[in-house]
C-alpha cells in the first residue's frame, strides 16, 4: 500500500507515465524511487513486464515487481475519446509526461507536445523511442536487440570474441532507461529556474552510441583515415580478460598499478617475469594476452579467500566473482499484498537528508482507477459511466486479491 510519509528528492513532483516494457518504465522507477508521484497509464491487457519470465500472480512477473513500484495505476482505452479527455485531465495536474510511443502512434492518440502543453503549458514533456524524430528511421520498432546492433554492440563483441553477438542483457534498454530519468531531472530543473517547460527527445540509438564510444572510440576520434586507425579500447577487446580460476572457485583481481604486479608476480613465485616491459603499464595494453595468461597463471595457486585477504593486505582491487543468486539471496524482502514476499532491489542513490524508499508496491493493473480520477476532478457517476463503457478497467482493486491464480512457470 502508499505511503503517504515521503521524503525523497522528487517529492511533490506528479509524472505521468505512458511507458511501457523496460526502458520507460525502469526511468520511471527511478523517479517514483526519489519521490515522484508516478501515475502510469496502462491498458487493460496489461504491460509487457507483467508477462516477462514467471511471477507469483497472473498479473505480476518477478520483473514488474520491482519496476512498477512506486507507482499508482490507471488502466484506460486511449483509443476512446473519453478515455483520452481522462488522460489529459490527469495530464492538467502533472509536472512530467514521458512516453516511449513513436511519433506516428502518438500522434494518432492526439497526445503530441501541443496536446499536452493545451491543458498543462509548463509541462515537461519527454519522449523516447529507437530513432530521432527527424531521421528516416523514426517510426522504426526498436526493441533492445535491434538497438544494440544499431549502437555497435555485436562488432565490439566481434572484435573481442572473433563472432559477433549481443550482449547477454538488455543494455539498450537499460541505458536508454537512465539517460530517459536524468534528461526528465535537468528539464524539471530548467523549468524550475525559469517557469519553461518544453519538449525533451531520447532517441536509443543516440544513447546506446554514446555509451559504447566513451572507451571504445579510442584511436579513431583524432582525425585518422579508416585505414590508419585503431578502433576500439584494446585492453578490454581480448578474450582473456575475465575472472581468474583460483583453486577453489573465481575472482576477478586486478593489478592497476605496476607495483601491483610485480607484488602478485613475488607472490606468485615468478620473479623472473619482475620488471618484464610486457607488465608495465605502457606494455600491457599492447600485451593484453600475456597479461591476462601470467595472471590466471598465478591466482590459480591459491584460494580465491587467500587471495581476497591477500590483495586487500596489499591494497590490490580484487573481489570474488559472485553467482547471480547470491546476489538476489542477499536482497532484502518485503511483503506484496498479492504477491507475498518479495525480493526488493534497493534504490541505487543514499541520500542523506531526503532517501530514496519504495513505498508502494508493484500495482495491479487499473488498481488507482477511482483514486487518481477523483483527485483530479471526476465525479463518481462520471466514473462509474467510463467503467460501464469499459474505457475504464478495474482488474485491479476490484479483484479480490485472494482469487488471483499463481502464474505456471515461464509464464508470468
Amino acid at each position: 500500500m502508499r505511503n503517504p510519509a515521503n521524503v525523497g528528492p522528487l517529492s511533490g513532483i506528479r509524472v505521468l507515465d505512458l511507458t511501457s516494457v523496460v526502458m520507460g518504465p525502469l526511468a520511471t522507477q527511478i523517479l517514483g524511487d526519489l519521490g515522484a508521484d508516478v501515475i502510469a497509464i496502462e491498458s487493460a491487457r496489461g504491460d509487457t513486464n507483467r508477462g516477462m519470465g514467471p511471477g507469483p500472480v497472473r498479473q505480476l512477473s518477478d520483473v514488474s515487481l520491482n519496476l512498477l513500484r512506486n507507482k499508482r495505476n490507471v488502466a484506460l482505452d486511449l483509443k476512446d475519446p473519453d478515455g483520452l479527455a481522462a488522460l489529459l485531465k490527469i495530464a492538467a495536474t502533472c509536472d512530467v509526461f514521458v512516453t516511449n510511443l513513436r511519433p506516428r502512434p502518438l500522434a494518432r492518440l492526439g497526445l503530441d507536445y501541443e496536446a499536452l502543453c493545451a491543458v498543462r503549458p509548463d509541462i515537461v514533456f519527454c519522449r523516447a523511442q529507437g530513432f530521432p524524430s527527424d531521421s528516416a528511421e523514426a517510426d522504426e520498432p526498436a526493441y533492445d536487440d535491434i538497438i544494440q546492433a544499431a549502437g555497435g554492440v555485436p562488432d565490439i563483441v566481434r572484435r573481442a570474441n572473433g563472432a559477433p553477438a549481443m550482449a547477454p542483457i538488455l543494455l539498450a534498454d537499460k541505458v536508454s532507461g537512465l539517460v530517459l530519468a536524468y534528461a526528465i531531472l535537468a528539464a524539471h530543473l530548467h523549468r524550475e529556474r525559469t517557469g519553461e517547460g518544453q519538449q525533451v527527445e531520447v532517441p536509443m540509438v543516440d544513447a546506446l552510441r554514446s555509451f559504447v564510444l566513451v572507451e571504445h572510440s579510442a584511436g579513431a576520434m583524432s582525425g585518422q583515415s579508416r585505414s590508419a586507425r585503431t578502433t576500439g579500447y584494446q585492453r578490454i577487446l581480448t578474450p582473456f580478460r575475465r575472472p581468474q580460476r583460483t583453486r577453489d572457485s573465481w575472482v576477478a583481481i586486478f593489478p592497476y598499478l605496476d607495483e601491483h604486479f610485480t607484488t602478485l608476480l613475488v607472490a606468485g613465485g615468478r620473479h623472473e617475469l619482475v620488471g618484464d616491459q610486457r607488465l608495465t603499464r605502457e606494455g600491457r595494453h599492447a600485451h593484453t594476452a600475456f597479461v591476462y595468461e601470467t595472471l590466471e597463471s598465478i591466482v590459480a595457486s591459491r584460494t580465491t579467500a587467500e587471495w581476497l585477504e591477500f590483495c586487500r593486505a596489499e591494497g590490490i582491487p580484487a573481489a570474488e566473482a559472485v553467482d547471480i543468486d547470491d546476489v538476489i539471496d542477499a536482497l532484502p524482502e518485503r511483503e506484496h499484498p498479492a504477491a507475498g514476499r518479495y525480493k526488493v532491489v534497493p534504490p541505487s542513490v543514499r541520500f542523506g537528508r531526503s532517501p530514496a524508499s519504495v513505498r508502494s508496491d508493484a500495482p495491479l493493473i487499473g488498481q488507482h482507477n477511482r483514486e487518481v480520477l477523483v483527485e483530479v476532478g471526476l465525479g463518481e457517476e462520471e466514473i462509474d459511466a467510463l467503467e460501464a463503457r469499459g474505457v475504464l478497467r478495474t482488474r485491479g482493486a476490484a479483484d479480490s486479491m485472494a482469487a488471483l491464480r499463481p502464474t505456471s512457470p515461464g509464464l508470468g
